[in-house]
């Protein structure tokens, strides 16, 4: 990779929009792939980014309904339940050398993406940001931080590094990780009682922390142990206390997802927690009844 990157953003959404723009100020060449209508929007308007953090500023993006030519990294910023008919977009042979880089959700994204692109350009991340797509090409950016775990088994460590250097010259601080499935779990630990409890009781963290305590400490604990039996990591005290230190009005995505009336990602958080404890024979009735509970809505 050069220093100045093309990169294509498929799903030019709340985290995509947000990373085309913060990368198209910094001087790289961003291509957002979409739907015809929001295609023409962004190509006229650009990607308008409110923030207290990065400041007020509208990028110009170039943009089209799929990937037409290589590109030295592809960011994937759709949700899971829109992932199959996104990737329609990104041609596996025309994508090629270029790395497929996943801010999904999740666990188990990496495999079945590694069976339609070269899997050794498959470079999972995780990003730890709120920030909202408000209207076609407007992102409003909330929280104070956006940070990048970015890794990748058998990805070739100097393109994760000029990408990661990238992120950061940009804005989110980047790290590159050696363990995928560590990184991974990581955010599985964090997010999903998280996004369970807020969507579950359609309140804000605040809310959820201390009128819902018990049973969210029931879920870190479960989320924990089934992380251990992965290889992830499991601090559920540690988890605990980062929730405390989040803004008492923060919100899932799950959860504005619910409010909106979206379809849910409840399969590729909750189930994939589901399956992961069943195949360890770990116990989680409290993350079994939660999902339960959220499936007639999903």
């Amino acid at each position: 990779m050069a220093n100045e990157l093309t990169v294509a953003v498929l799903g030019p959404g709340g985290v995509g929009g947000l990373l085309a723009a913060l990368l198209s100020r910094t001087g790289h060449r961003v291509i957002c792939l979409s739907g015809e209508k929001t295609a023409e929007l962004l190509r006229t308007d650009g990607i308008r980014v409110r923030s207290d953090r990065f400041g007020d500023f509208t990028a110009r993006v170039e943009a089209d309904t799929e990937l037409r030519e290589p590109v030295d990294a592809c960011l994937v910023t759709v949700k899971h339940t829109a992932l199959d008919a996104a990737l329609a977009r990104v041609p596996a042979p025309l994508l090629s050398d270029g790395l497929l880089v996943p801010f999904l959700n999740g666990v188990e994204h990496p495999a079945a993406l590694r069976a339609r692109y070269r899997p050794d350009r498959v470079a999972p991340a995780v990003i730890r940001v709120e920030s909202t797509r408000v209207a076609p090409g407007v992102v409003e950016h909330g929280s104070p931080f956006a940070e990048i775990d970015l890794t990748g088994t058998g990805v070739p460590r100097p393109r994760l590094d000029a990408l990661a250097e990238a992120f950061t010259a940009a804005g989110p601080a980047t790290r590159v990780l050696e363990d995928e499935t560590a990184a991974l779990w990581a955010k599985m630990s964090f997010l999903a009682p998280f996004a369970l409890l807020t969507t579950r009781y359609g309140l804000p963290l605040g809310e959820v922390r201390t009128r819902h305590r018990d049973e969210l400490t029931a879920l870190v604990e479960e989320t924990a142990a089934i992380s251990r039996a992965c290889g992830g990591p499991a601090d559920p005290a540690q988890a605990l206390a980062r929730y405390d230190t989040f803004p008492a009005s923060m919100k899932s995505s799950m959860q504005r997802d619910a409010e909106a009336g979206r379809s849910l990602e409840l399969d590729a958080i909750g189930g994939a927690l589901l399956r992961a404890a069943e195949r360890h024979g770990i116990p989680a009735p409290v993350t079994a009844r939660v999902v339960g509970e959220l499936h007639p809505s999903a």
